[in-house]
């Protein structure tokens, strides 16, 4: 089982549009990636452009093509919806049976209702509803 927050190191020039990465602390999607060939004594560079899952801001990095970038792992899991409040879901784990609250994404507002069940992602500290697996 991963911890939560948990990074995998892997090469800056392996990395391809829609994986994974974090930028400045944040957890991004790769939309756009350049590469510039090695020069006479230098090394190729990759410039990564990425969009936070979190926050939707655009985020741009330039690093050598050897270096080491984290990617964040994902954790999928799987939550029912105890109360709603506003704009928040208070949810619980149906593994671990932790309770917490999950702010409601615009796109979901209006499909989550009590006793439904959600999918949920935990990227490095933060969880985000992603999607409405319908009431039992």
């Amino acid at each position: 089982m991963e911890a939560e927050g948990e990074t995998k190191k892997v090469d800056a020039g392996s990395m391809k549009s829609g994986s994974f990465m974090v930028i400045d602390g944040a957890a991004c999607r790769v939309v756009d990636i350049q590469t510039s060939r090695p020069g006479k004594h230098g090394h190729a560079k990759c410039r990564i452009t990425g969009v936070g899952l979190i926050d939707g801001k655009k985020r741009e990095v330039v690093m050598p093509g050897h270096d080491k970038v984290d990617v964040p792992i994902i954790g999928k899991k799987t939550a029912q919806v105890l109360s709603l409040s506003g704009d928040a879901a208070n949810v619980m784990d149906v593994e671990t049976y932790e309770t917490f609250d999950l702010p409601i994404p615009e796109e979901l507002k209006g499909q989550v209702t009590e006793g439904a069940q959600i999918l949920y992602w935990v990227i490095l500290t933060e969880k985000v509803m992603k999607q409405v697996k319908g009431a039992e």
